[in-house]
């Protein structure tokens, strides 16, 4: 009878489920996404953390020991991530690896930075139409790595796409507010090309693809000259920008420094939590 009482303390000890599934991701937002459709059955390792920079990131060994046992990588794809092929080569057969961002459609681009031969923008996600398409592909990723749970995988993706659609629909009333010859967005990098075409924006990025590529004297000038041209009202800074080079700009301009911007997903909880916060900021200062 005593073994029969411990065995069932035991079993009160053990947790009830445990994650089937685990899944690294080298994006915050991708770990959003997964975690979405996921649920219970997915246990989500961010390789680069809630603070790092999706552009510049290499895993260490330490990082890739947190990974250890995962059976599913989602990296954003379109060139962003350039340590791609080195990680390729590291996990060879142990799992699969899926660039969301493949089939998407995609921006042209450019970028001179040695470490990032852009021909296209890679910032897909600020399109919510991408996302939506995202979560189809993220949903098929997790299905093929555990067939059993495919039914809860699609219910899942199914109750996001609604989110998203929900987000898209107030997107959309909110940039009512926004004059349409006020619709321009400059900001520190050009993160926010998707965005732009979506929603009927002009881009004004300062920095190019990358927060390394920085214009030169002509190009600032250029920038400057084509600021005051289409009566830019603010300049939106991101959290990783060069905050000297705006404050020249505002102070050479007398254009004013919007919100600080989330371009890349970092130091924020969810897609929906960012598009928010994005959109909020972008009208509070064109909509004047």
């Amino acid at each position: 009878m005593f073994r029969a009482f411990f065995a069932i303390v035991l079993l009160a000890l053990i947790p009830l489920y445990a994650a089937e599934l685990k899944v690294a991701v080298l994006h915050p937002l991708l770990g959003d996404l997964a975690r979405q459709i996921g649920g219970a059955q997915v246990e989500i390792v961010n390789l680069i953390g809630p603070n790092g920079d999706p552009h510049h990131f290499e895993p260490k060994p330490e990082d890739l020991g947190k990974a250890q046992g995962a059976r599913l990588y989602l990296v954003a794809g379109m060139g962003l991530e350039g340590y791609l092929p080195k990680l390729k080569a590291i996990i060879a057969n142990k799992a699969t690896l899926v660039e969301v961002g493949a089939t998407l459609p995609m921006l042209n681009g450019t970028d001179d930075h040695s470490d990032h031969a852009h021909e296209i923008d890679p910032h897909w996600w600020h399109s919510i139409e991408c996302f939506r398409r995202a979560t189809g592909i993220v949903a098929k990723a997790l299905t093929n790595a555990s067939p059993e749970n495919a039914a809860t995988f699609q219910k899942n993706a199914d109750a996001y796409r609604h989110q998203l659609d929900e987000l898209e629909r107030w997107t959309r009333r909110e940039i009512t507010k926004i004059p349409r010859n006020k619709r321009q967005l400059a900001t520190a990098h050009a993160a926010f090309n998707y965005f732009c075409k979506d929603f009927g924006f002009t881009a004004h990025p300062v920095q190019g693809l990358s927060h390394e590529q920085m214009p030169g004297p002509d190009e600032l000038a250029a920038l400057i000259a084509d600021l005051k041209k289409n009566d830019v009202a603010a300049i939106f800074p991101e959290k990783e920008s060069n905050p000297k080079l705006l404050q020249t700009l505002t102070t050479d301009t007398g254009i004013s420094l919007g919100d600080a911007l989330i371009a890349d997903g970092t130091g924020i909880l969810s897609y929906i939590e960012m598009y928010h916060h994005n959109v909020d900021a972008i009208v509070k200062a064109l909509a004047k």
